[in-house]
């Protein structure tokens, strides 16, 4: 029972996942693990839409090039000898095989998401059913549902979009600026800089809006546990006529929710500003 209740202790210290960085997929990595084929699949249609993408100027320029008469800026390209038609067609087979990658990592994503969820749920309440009375005297249980619930789902955003969101954005980017530095280099180390005074107070925030969304989902769970811990002994409410007063207290907790979820808004909104 020691044990148990120590590995809890040791479990709620370290809550807080996203302030251990790249822990927090090192952590996660077992059940990740059995799905390693299709997040490869992922990754490769990742690239591969994220190239597609990046010739889609390429083959606009030519078009517009070609359209104007200017088609000696078009002959030493792979698609100068096309005729307005090719150059159509080819901007068509461009943007038909990136709407079949998108809608394929799409998928992929959203079925590794979807999966990777479930396998943590089960694993947290497999869990938590082992755990000591002690640890269930100390510990609400509408708090467990909270992190069986909006925690998990919150993780299931992470792996499911915003992952794959990031890297695509991370690799358009970085094929953009090269795109950039062979076209123009006085643009680009002028992008280069002014992103450069841009990365400082973007950290900043980032790490400001991190700790608000931690703080934000203790303040859901609060709600959460109390909620669960009033609706399992509302006989009891009920016999002390304390309905009003419990109600105030939940008031209270959503409340401070809602403050906690302005106050991070707000600080996405300047970031995102």
């Amino acid at each position: 029972m020691k044990k148990r209740t120590s590995d809890a202790q040791i479990s709620k210290s370290n809550q807080p996942a996203t302030a251990r960085g790249l822990h927090f997929f090192r952590d996660l990595s077992p059940f990740l693990y059995p799905y390693r084929g299709r997040i490869a699949l992922a990754f490769v249609l990742l690239c591969l839409g994220s190239a597609t993408i990046l010739l889609m100027p390429l083959a606009f320029r030519n078009l517009i090039d070609y359209g104007f008469g200017q088609r000696e800026n078009t002959s030493g390209s792979p698609l100068g000898a096309l005729s307005m038609n090719g150059h159509f067609a080819v901007l068509f087979a461009l943007a038909s095989l990136w709407a079949v990658t998108v809608a394929a990592r799409y998928y992929t994503v959203t079925w590794v998401g979807e999966r990777f969820t479930v396998d943590l749920r089960r694993a947290v309440y497999a869990r938590a059913v082992l755990q000591s009375p002690q640890f269930f005297e100390t510990l609400q249980t509408g708090e467990v549902l909270s992190r069986l619930t909006g925690d998990t789902t919150l993780i299931q955003t992470v792996i499911g979009s915003s992952v794959s969101m990031g890297l695509r954005s991370l690799f358009q980017f970085i094929g953009g600026m090269i795109m950039l530095a062979v076209t123009s280099f006085y643009l680009f180390s002028l992008n280069f800089g002014l992103m450069a005074l841009l990365i400082l107070p973007i950290i900043a925030i980032g790490r400001k809006v991190k700790k608000l969304s931690s703080e934000s989902q203790d303040r859901i769970a609060d709600a959460s546990a109390l909620a669960g811990e009033i609706l399992n002994a509302i006989p009891t409410v009920q016999a002390n006529t304390r309905e009003q007063f419990e109600t105030e207290r939940f008031a209270e907790r959503a409340e401070a929710a809602f403050a906690t979820a302005v106050q991070r808004t707000r600080v996405r909104a300047a970031l995102t500003g």
